[in-house]
């Protein structure tokens, strides 16, 4: 395919980071393959969860703090498409924005990373009492659930950093997306795999979301050759139950939608952020009904105990809120 000159220029922007920075290439590198006399460049914009690195997510707003200045750029014109990772974009976007594409999915299951120097490296093997990292509260409240012995420790920064500090402190461990880890070539450190049945993803993990301005006709073919039909019907009923439940970051909260043998499966859960209580369910629908079906298993969450430990989360009556 090729595209004609009046189209040649292409501005994709993206956070900075190394993780973000890959993403960016690669949807790059994918659109100039399809087409080969695209001239792409990549803009840079850092975003408010970028500057503020001292303070947890949850204490300063957790709606499009990695977004909002990208699109901002896509608003005015500065940029043409922009790319995110999914699982940082709120279900409601703003006026003028729309998703052009999401990519085809990677696996979505978060892993444990033990400290090098420690000898066990199962999440499963911890001893008592050990120390594990995470920024998020949807991994916090599953890891409490399955070991309410651990002491949870909070963390910011991206990978490297991460990484980095968990070298460099006591710790026993850390728990990352599997994705980012398999992006930036980190596979080697990843010591578990953690199973769905314990740990649910977040809303969008392992998809990167390609935005655009709703009408921009001529971004619309060239993002939606990247789009993956399988993920997006999974990724539709996973933000309708999040619309539906209104959640955010400071909500533990993990969902899962795909398609097996043709038939769209969601399994989600709520919980407190200690891990005390937690709501999860599974429901089956036709593909085409993904954003109903996920509609009613939210419903049927809230009457089953999921409306009352929203409503603790967000008065603040649970233990600290750890950031994203």
């Amino acid at each position: 395919m090729t595209m004609k000159d009046d189209s040649a220029n292409l501005r994709i922007g993206s956070r900075g980071s190394e993780l973000a920075m890959w993403q960016a290439r690669w949807v790059k590198g994918e659109l100039e393959k399809q087409f080969p006399d695209l001239k792409t460049e990549i803009i840079v914009i850092k975003t408010t969860g970028d500057k503020i690195l001292d303070s947890p997510l949850s204490k300063i707003g957790d709606k499009g703090l990695f977004i909002k200045e990208i699109e901002r750029s896509l608003l005015d014109g500065s940029i043409d498409l922009a790319v995110h990772s999914l699982k940082d974009m709120p279900t409601t976007m703003p006026d003028g924005l729309t998703l052009g594409a999401v990519t085809r999915r990677d696996d979505v299951r978060d892993v444990f990373i033990s400290h090098p120097d420690k000898s066990y490296k199962k999440f499963t093997d911890l001893p008592p009492g050990a120390k594990v990292a995470t920024g998020s509260v949807r991994r916090k409240c599953q890891l409490m659930r399955w070991r309410p012995d651990l002491e949870i420790v909070e963390i910011r920064g991206n990978l490297n950093t991460r990484l980095k500090k968990l070298d460099e402190s006591s710790w026993d461990g850390m728990i990352l997306a599997r994705a980012g880890m398999m992006r930036l070539g980190l596979e080697n450190r990843i010591t578990e795999i953690l199973p769905i049945e314990r740990v649910l993803p977040a809303v969008g993990q392992g998809t990167l979301a390609l935005e655009i301005r709703t009408n921009d006709e001529k971004m619309k073919k060239v993002a939606g050759t990247l789009n993956d039909p399988s993920t997006e019907i999974g990724i539709k009923g996973e933000r309708a139950l999040l619309h539906e439940l209104e959640g955010g970051c400071q909500v533990p909260m993990g969902a899962y939608g795909r398609i097996e043998n043709g038939v769209f499966v969601l399994e989600a859960m709520i919980g407190t952020v200690d891990g005390k209580k937690v709501v999860r369910g599974k429901i089956h629908g036709a593909p085409e009904q993904a954003e109903h079906v996920s509609q009613r298993l939210a419903q049927t969450l809230l009457h089953s105990g999921g409306e009352d430990i929203l409503d603790r989360v967000r008065s603040g009556m649970n233990v600290e809120v750890p950031a994203i």
